[in-house]
């Protein structure tokens, strides 16, 4: 797809957004915690690698909904060491065949301080561009041997409501909300 386009839908999708994010804290927050205790439940494979990770980016609801054109939107919080140190945001367009909406929870654990430096350092941090994702569907990742993998950042969707089947996360553009 022409990228050109791409960054128009985000940049569309983005300006639609709320801006207002004071306040709604805590709210996020038990949203994360509720993510990660279905997350560990669902995914032993998941539970070991996240007590390996840096630092872990929990995504409790990304909404996703496209006719021809798409776009998806979700906030979401990082967590070092167990402790939230910044919140952020993740969108993405598309354009072609689709139709239909979906809500799923993703979860990205990044590996190594390199990684999670590299991510906490950008402005706008785009998945495919600044970073390379290992993506995992958690209803086959219990399977997985935790030592076999190496990648730096590790993705885990799970979740999905709705019609729209997609795991891809090329394209998804990751933004810190300010702290107002």
């Amino acid at each position: 797809m022409n990228r050109a386009l791409v960054a128009l839908i985000i940049i569309c999708i983005t300006a639609a957004a709320p801006p207002a994010f004071a306040g709604k804290r805590e709210k996020l927050e038990q949203r994360v915690d509720e993510t990660l205790a279905r997350f560990y439940e669902q995914s032993y494979t998941g539970q070991e690698l996240a007590k390996k990770a840096k630092g872990i980016l929990v995504f409790p609801k990304i909404y996703k909904a496209g006719i021809a054109f798409g776009g998806e939107h979700g906030k979401g919080a990082l967590r070092v060491g167990g402790e939230t140190v910044a919140y952020y945001s993740t969108t993405s367009g598309s354009f072609g065949f689709q139709l239909g909406a979906q809500k799923r929870s993703q979860i990205l654990l990044f590996m190594t301080d390199e990684a999670l430096e590299s991510f906490r350092q950008s402005d706008g941090w785009e998945i495919g561009v600044d970073g390379s994702v290992a993506v995992v569907d958690v209803g086959t990742g219990a399977d997985l041997d935790t030592n076999s993998i190496k990648d730096p950042i590790v993705g885990f969707v799970f979740g999905n409501e709705g019609l729209m089947f997609n795991i891809s996360l090329e394209g998804t553009k990751i933004s810190r909300l300010d702290d107002d």
